[in-house]
């Protein structure tokens, strides 16, 4: 456990239960399961605050500069900030009112504090969308119309997109039905972003994702080392696949 961070939220949590208008501090992600919580992590969070006074919150951050100076703020939505101290800590949090937290998704969490009287749990009520695909056949097509459209904008000569979809929106489709061809570890799956900790989850995996991943200058690489690994899963359409290798 990173104590540093660990202590920051105990002193944040600390002020933030004398403030008469808070209701709780809920930490998220490896700030909840703390035994993640390394010299890499930062705070993630959200503040739930009394009905009306959230707007108070977001525009005076008096409240976060209270335990330390901050030397960074950045609102990135319309319920949070990114934030960092001048000490190197960061963090991203968002504030809600109670009535707000049962539509918010998120990974389960641990509260700081949460003051008496308020209904609230650490365990989310919306369902996150799942982003693991179960239907194969789907996900293998799409993997292939990325890869055609992209290798088309390629001879086009829109590298920079073509990168895009072969290496970034492909590979997120095949990381989709990754637990369909390969047994995972029982390392933690993040909800929302399924390149999170891929390398623990399929440790067999690391080198042939290499290949999948090129630079800007080696495009074609990544899609010929695609389509290989797709015909191993797969039959793939006749014209689709001449296509495809054509551009290649």
């Amino acid at each position: 456990m990173n104590d540093r961070l660990q202590n920051r939220l105990n002193d944040l949590g600390k002020y933030l239960y004398s403030l008469e208008s808070s209701i709780a501090l809920l930490a998220l992600g490896s700030c909840a399961e703390t035994s993640r919580m390394d010299e890499y992590s930062d705070l993630d969070f959200f503040l739930i605050v009394k009905e009306g006074t959230k707007k108070e919150f977001l525009i005076d951050l008096d409240w976060c500069e209270a335990i330390a100076p901050l030397a960074y703020s950045f609102r990135n939505t319309i319920d949070g900030y990114k934030v960092m101290w001048k000490d190197g800590i960061y963090a991203e949090f968002a504030i809600f009112e109670c009535e707000e937290l049962p539509s918010i998704a998120y990974s389960p969490g641990r509260f700081i504090f949460k003051k008496k009287g308020y209904e609230l749990s650490n365990q989310p009520t919306r369902k996150i969308q799942e982003l693991r695909q179960q239907d194969l056949s789907y996900a293998l097509n799409e993997i292939l119309t990325n890869l055609y459209v992209g290798l088309g904008r390629y001879r086009r000569g829109e590298v920079l997109s073509a990168h895009r979809l072969i290496c970034v929106h492909a590979v997120d489709r095949y990381l989709s039905i990754l637990p369909l061809l390969d047994e995972p570890t029982d390392a933690l799956i993040d909800p929302f972003a399924l390149d999170r900790r891929v390398e623990f989850r399929h440790p067999l995996m690391k080198e042939k994702l290499s290949t999948f991943v090129k630079d800007y200058d080696h495009v074609l690489d990544a899609a010929k080392a695609m389509v290989d690994e797709l015909q191993k899963i797969s039959s793939i359409n006749e014209t689709l696949l001449l296509e495809i290798n054509k551009l290649i």
